[in-house]
């Protein structure tokens, strides 16, 4: 049995992780702003689930949730940075204070998490560390440019982890999700706070970005991630959605032929 710590479980891929990880008969520590969410949609014994408060930006919230986990099951496998949030808009509509509140939970969050497991994995000398990104963490695009700087930033620290845990016998994986029907844009994301008439709405941009490919099934792309616990040696990043798959090989291939003597 393994032991995940999900951050953000009470909604979206960190909540249907969670509830297939549970399923596969492994322990979750469900953490979240708001508990009672996670809590209401996950049903398991106590033995196998702990649900506990989180506000990833707090540092000391973390250590505190990290101690709980290992007061519950002893141990933590695979820790899933999930949670975060989104926000829409042109770079110049963006304010200073948008770009803080994203960046809070986006990378500042990702960071405090982190470094509040590693003493655990590194004792260990074993586990898996899953970096929720974006396709927009590999290519940004017009009006997601300061979210995709926080993804870009989590795609930093997950390369950069990769090298440094590897003695440890700890793997890091960066998830690219593409558009999937999580209710991301809605219930998680904000538009850009100074809105300018020059730009498109937010909402046509996020059209654009998508580029007219319907969500993908979060379900699917859960049981791709919680796969990868199981994966001797797991890739570095995993793209998921067809859109991302192709965004992503349109970006490496115009980087390639830039290149080009």
């Amino acid at each position: 049995m393994r032991v995940w710590f999900v951050t953000g479980a009470s909604s979206g891929f960190g909540l249907e992780i969670s509830r297939q990880a549970l399923d596969r008969g492994d322990a979750v520590v469900a953490t979240a702003r708001r508990p009672q969410l996670a809590a209401a949609a996950l049903d398991a014994p106590r033995d196998r689930l702990a649900v506990v408060p989180l506000d990833v930006t707090s540092e000391p919230a973390a250590r505190a949730a990290v101690e709980r986990a290992l007061e519950a099951f002893g141990r933590i496998d695979v820790l899933v940075n999930n949670a975060g949030r989104g926000l829409f808009g042109a770079v110049e509509e963006t304010t200073l204070g948008d770009a803080r509140a994203l960046f809070e939970p986006n990378v500042l969050g990702v960071l405090a998490v982190t470094r509040s497991v590693l003493p655990v994995m590194r004792r260990q000398r074993s586990g898996r560390i899953v970096m929720m990104s974006s396709m927009g963490g590999f290519s940004s695009g017009a009006g997601f440019g300061v979210y995709a700087a926080s993804k870009f930033a989590v795609e930093a620290i997950g390369e950069a982890l990769a090298e440094e845990l590897a003695p440890f016998g700890v793997r890091v994986t960066i998830v690219q999700p593409g558009v999937f029907e999580t209710g991301f844009a809605v219930s998680s994301s904000e538009k850009a706070s100074e809105p300018i008439a020059a730009y498109a709405p937010a909402g046509d941009t996020v059209e654009q970005y998508d580029d007219g490919v319907p969500g993908g099934d979060p379900a699917a792309a859960a049981a791709a991630i919680v796969g990868l616990a199981d994966r001797e040696d797991p890739p570095l990043r995993l793209p998921l959605g067809e859109d991302a798959v192709a965004r992503i090989r349109a970006k490496a291939e115009a980087v390639l032929a830039g290149l080009a003597p």
